[in-house]
């Protein structure tokens, strides 16, 4: 394999000039002893979190006053080790280093897994930044390696785009989420040298652009498409409140993942969706003033008497928490007054985020970081709860902006 340093999980590739150049001239309103206090007391929390998790055990909530942990198969599983390893580096903190790194030989056999498209968060967000942290890449490549080729194994080129799910009444179901998994192919393409897998991230992205998407750039959440010709059948929900809803989640995966895309490819189509999304989150009539939104954009559009969504004012932090970070970078990759709205958006989210409202109390919350989450309200799963995703995406934009009050690459 050739050694080309691996940028992982958000926190990934080096910036070209012009993003360099956006980064010095931003004007930061956050100062470090607020963000450095709140990597702090994140690193303090998750050894609540870590001293009741099960050797074998990866966290998912804390439900009705009890931890709720997975096994590895779960998709969630690599947000724990990787929230594990992001405050190891924020807070230079070898122990946290240590109980994440234990935690990966539990994970390690996901790599053979081509039953889930999720390997980039299980693996990527886990070994991903292990190898990055560690440098031991005679540990960890192998592993990367095998589980892109688990992932690669799920996309069809008569589709040009990765599936997404095996169960239910779906042909060839592709969820908007699986924008994310695109960052490990991109990488691994550096990393093993073959085009292979960077080639099939691009097609997944464009034919994503083409299908999942409506006029004001809000997207589905399910399309499900003929595993024969690539022609869509259907476009759905899961966890939206209705098909054309616009699912806050789901609205934060495609903007994380056309700002991550742009990185990679520098290719101006995925730049301008990823401003597009970003407009339709941050101007939406009915995103709070806290800027952390409710569990889905079209919530006032469900019936009132419509007594399974008798909490459909309930927000979602982990959306709220994505948005922040892929905020932060795609001001990077713009100018002015657009650069400078992405980056005071970014911020309010921080500190809201940071503030009693939303983050726990030290020892409470079963060592969760963030309060507040909706996994998938139709479901009635996961429901006002913390998740362990929110926690890392939480404490990736904190890194994030740590990096930029210090002067440094922000994504590396």
């Amino acid at each position: 394999m050739k050694k080309i340093p691996l940028v992982v999980c958000g926190l990934l590739a080096m910036l070209g000039t012009s993003a360099l150049q956006a980064q010095t001239k931003q004007k930061l309103s956050l100062d470090k002893s607020f963000i450095d206090n709140q990597l702090k007391a994140s690193g303090e929390q998750i050894r609540v979190l870590a001293a009741l998790t099960p050797e074998d055990a990866f966290p998912k909530t804390f439900e009705k006053n009890q931890p709720k942990f997975s096994n590895s198969t779960w998709w969630c599983s690599g947000f724990y080790p990787g929230t594990l390893l992001l405050l190891s580096e924020a807070n230079k903190d070898q122990e946290l280093q240590d109980l994440a790194v234990a935690k990966l030989k539990h994970l390690e056999k996901e790599q053979y897994n081509k039953g889930t498209h999720d390997l980039g968060f299980m693996l990527f967000c886990s070994f991903g930044n292990a190898l990055r942290l560690t440098g031991d890449s005679a540990k960890y490549e192998p592993i990367l390696a095998t589980g892109a080729e688990s992932l690669a194994s799920r996309f069809n080129p008569k589709v040009n785009l990765i599936k997404s799910w095996n169960h239910g009444t779906w042909k060839y179901p592709v969820i908007i989420d699986n924008m994310m998994n695109l960052e490990f192919l991109m990488q691994m393409s550096k990393i093993t040298g073959n085009p292979k897998y960077s080639e099939m991230a691009i097609k997944h992205a464009d034919k994503t652009i083409k299908h999942h998407f409506r006029k004001d750039y809000s997207s589905y959440h399910v399309v499900d498409y003929n595993p024969e010709t690539g022609e869509v059948n259907e476009k759905k929900t899961h966890q939206g409140a209705f098909d054309e809803s616009a699912w806050a989640r789901g609205q934060a995966w495609a903007l994380y993942g056309y700002t991550m895309m742009y990185r990679e490819t520098k290719k101006k189509e995925y730049l301008n969706q990823a401003r597009n999304i970003a407009k339709y989150i941050l101007k939406s009539p009915n995103l709070p003033e806290d800027l952390v939104p409710y569990w889905d954009f079209d919530k006032d559009k469900i019936p009132t008497d419509d007594k399974m969504y008798a909490n459909k004012d309930l927000r979602d932090v982990s959306a709220g928490a994505l948005y922040a970070s892929a905020l932060l970078e795609l001001s990077l990759y713009t100018k002015g007054n657009e650069s400078a709205e992405y980056l005071k958006k970014a911020e309010t989210l921080l500190k809201n985020l940071s503030s009693p409202t939303y983050f726990a109390k030290k020892g409470e919350n079963g060592g969760f970081l963030l309060l507040h989450s909706v996994g998938a309200l139709p479901l009635n799963s996961e429901v006002d709860v913390p998740l362990t995703y929110a926690d890392y995406y939480y404490v990736e934009a904190l890194l994030r902006y740590q990096r930029m009050l210090n002067g440094e690459t922000v994504i590396k």
